[in-house]
């Protein structure tokens, strides 16, 4: 393996969606981006959303060190502005990084005591 890692620069996430509602319990509702870097060195990744119907959002910078791993809570990250993301729109993402990585993106639905985990790997 080369000291660049495996994967890929670009990674796309067509269906994206944080539920604006949680029902009572030990779980909210959220959705990550899973990066895992096996390079020598660090990944600087820029995320992108694009929504239906209003102008793409270039959220803040992120860095998944080098043979780490980093799980982007979407309900934690904000973008260049310092807002945060609106619940219950469905959007998608661009996943850009500086060396290649591998992007895996995983929805906790808990909108009913019955929850739903969703995971995927981004294309």
């Amino acid at each position: 393996m080369s000291d660049l890692g495996i994967g890929k620069k670009e990674w796309v996430i067509a269906d994206m969606y944080w539920p604006a509602n949680s029902s009572d319990g030990a779980y909210v509702s959220h959705e990550s981006i899973c990066v895992l870097n096996t390079s020598d060195h660090d990944a600087i990744i820029s995320i992108t959303l694009y929504y239906e119907n209003r102008p793409e959002i270039y959220l803040e910078t992120v860095v998944c060190g080098s043979k780490r791993t980093n799980h982007i809570r979407m309900d934690q990250i904000k973008d260049r502005a310092g807002n945060g993301l609106e619940k219950g729109i469905p959007y998608a993402a661009m996943v850009s990084s500086n060396i290649p990585i591998i992007v895996q993106y995983t929805r906790l639905d808990a909108t009913q005591p019955a929850c739903t985990l969703m995971t995927t790997m981004a294309y």
